[in-house]
């Protein structure tokens, strides 16, 4: 049994305008933490780095497990990237299930997704820095865009920006080449995305593309990139949406009962990811 280290809830909920917060200035300890996360990610992400990582990530040797064996190591875990909580994300995992449940009962294969969303931050588990990790999602080989956090200005020392290629708009990609066919920083999404169509899984198709953008904001929230999209992906980002209404602001409701509740998705994941996953 997972034992988890509980704090009390707030007696009146975190309004919506209150999520999201990004302080150049702040010196609260978990503004400065998220800011010195961004500042690595956003100098150090190039287009051979998350070519190093493909490498490094999607051989898919590094444990074989379980989906409920992997969602407990998250218990070890506090994303550094999200001003707005400092639960181990064991946590979070469970209250954006159950949100999305709530919200949506007809569609089982969402409340999965949102239980796994994060299981891609195991990667910091074993070893990998959260600037690598977790965060907003933007693509490398082109030029970033200002509404990405912190903007363009956090970019500075990237060496991408000084390529010919990758330092302009639409960089190393044509038009209406396809959300799926940028190449993303590297992330959390990207590599449980990939980690699930190697194993296999029968999720839907909403499903997978939620969980490989999720965090992908500059597309799905300020409409950005919007060159780069088909049809297809018009079609799939309400998925997004959906999985992100209940992703962010789930995360100061109540704490869930999360011996009650792994029943209940132990028979999604049986039926939709089941067995030993190879991470």
């Amino acid at each position: 049994m997972v034992q988890l280290d509980v704090k009390p809830v707030p007696e009146e909920p975190k309004a919506k305008k209150d999520f999201r917060v990004y302080d150049a200035e702040s010196t609260d300890p978990i503004q400065v933490r998220v800011r010195e996360h961004y500042r690595k990610q956003h100098r150090f992400q190039t287009v051979d780095f998350v070519r190093q990582m493909h490498k490094k990530w999607l051989g898919f040797t590094h444990d074989k497990l379980t989906v409920m064996e992997c969602l407990d190591l998250l218990n070890n875990l506090v994303d550094e990237s999200d001003p707005d909580v400092d639960d181990a994300n064991l946590i979070h995992a469970y209250q954006t299930a159950e949100s999305l449940r709530a919200a949506f009962p007809e569609k089982p294969w969402l409340h999965l997704a949102g239980l796994v969303h994060d299981l891609g931050k195991v990667m910091s588990c074993w070893g990998e820095e959260q600037w690598a990790v977790t965060g907003d999602t933007y693509p490398v080989g082109c030029r970033p865009v200002d509404s990405i956090v912190y903007g363009l200005e956090s970019f500075k020392g990237n060496e991408d920006l000084e390529h010919e290629v990758h330092g302009t708009k639409n960089g190393m990609y044509e038009e209406g080449c396809g959300i799926e066919n940028l190449m993303m920083a590297w992330s959390h999404d990207e590599y449980l995305y990939q980690v699930l169509v190697h194993h296999g899984t029968t999720l839907p198709d909403d499903a997978l593309y939620a969980i490989r953008f999720h965090s992908f904001y500059p597309y799905h929230n300020s409409r950005e990139y919007t060159q780069f999209e088909t049809e297809r992906d018009r079609q799939l980002l309400p998925a997004i949406l959906e999985l992100n209404s209940c992703d962010l602001y789930s995360k100061s409701e109540s704490r869930p009962n999360i011996e009650e509740l792994r029943p209940y998705y132990q028979s999604l994941i049986d039926q939709y990811i089941p067995g030993v996953v190879h991470w």
